[in-house]
């Protein structure tokens, strides 16, 4: 499903010189996997979330999604790959505000060339999927940080993607809402057989996860499917 191979990550200028965020990273996830990405702040797991996620490109190294190199690819086909493969969760939910849930979430098949009234049919199914049959026609403002979390996933599972990265998908949340964000995410783990990575600061939520990663300087250092690794120098 996933392979990162050697993966490296730069950042010029600013007047610090050259700052490498990510150094040596490989990481291979399976179909139907269920990953938290952890580890303390600038470890760099976010920025491997935004490699995988094609939204940046790595100063070195490999990407593969689906077994398709990404390397040599142009924005607009980086584009298309991330529109019909990858869906995204994020801490801060980025709903349009005079959107109703149900348009919010037929955003992303705009860019497929799909017609109003089958977007929202097929809003309607992801919405329902997530629980809020009865809030398609609200708008992020008339609904808790829980709801619009579920609008957010609903979004990102509306196009069918193989992949899901969700970036601190229970950061805005209170526990019970997080608890259940986490809970529904496995859900639809077992039940669409979606691969998904979770970056979390929290243990908690990362223990709810099969496979656990840690970040550290950069680097991969722990890994639960294949126990401590080495650090690379």
């Amino acid at each position: 499903m996933l392979s990162v191979d050697n993966l490296r990550k730069e950042y010029r200028g600013g007047g610090v010189g050259q700052q490498v965020a990510l150094n040596c990273v490989n990481l291979h996830a399976g179909h139907g996997e269920f990953c938290a990405l952890s580890g303390p702040s600038g470890s760099g797991k976010t920025t491997l979330m935004n490699l995988v996620g094609l939204l940046d490109r790595p100063t070195a190294g490999r990407i593969r999604i689906l077994g398709m190199p990404t390397d040599d690819l142009v924005d607009d086909q980086i584009a298309e790959l991330r529109s019909r493969y990858i869906g995204f969760v994020f801490q801060s939910f980025h709903l349009l505000p005079r959107f109703t849930a149900l348009d919010n979430v037929g955003l992303p098949l705009i860019y497929r060339g799909i017609g109003k009234q089958q977007r929202r049919t097929m809003a309607a199914l992801a919405l329902r999927e997530v629980g809020l049959a009865d809030r398609m026609m609200h708008r992020p403002d008339e609904l808790s940080g829980g709801q619009r979390q579920r609008v957010a996933i609903a979004r990102a599972l509306v196009g069918s993607p193989s992949l899901l990265l969700a970036d601190e998908p229970t950061g805005n949340l209170d526990s019970r809402s997080a608890e259940a964000i986490i809970s529904l995410l496995k859900k639809l783990n077992e039940e669409r057989g979606l691969t998904i990575i979770i970056v979390t600061h929290d243990p908690q939520i990362a223990a709810r996860c099969p496979r656990r990663i840690l970040m550290r300087d950069g680097q991969i250092v722990e890994d639960s499917a294949s126990a401590r690794l080495p650090v690379s120098t």
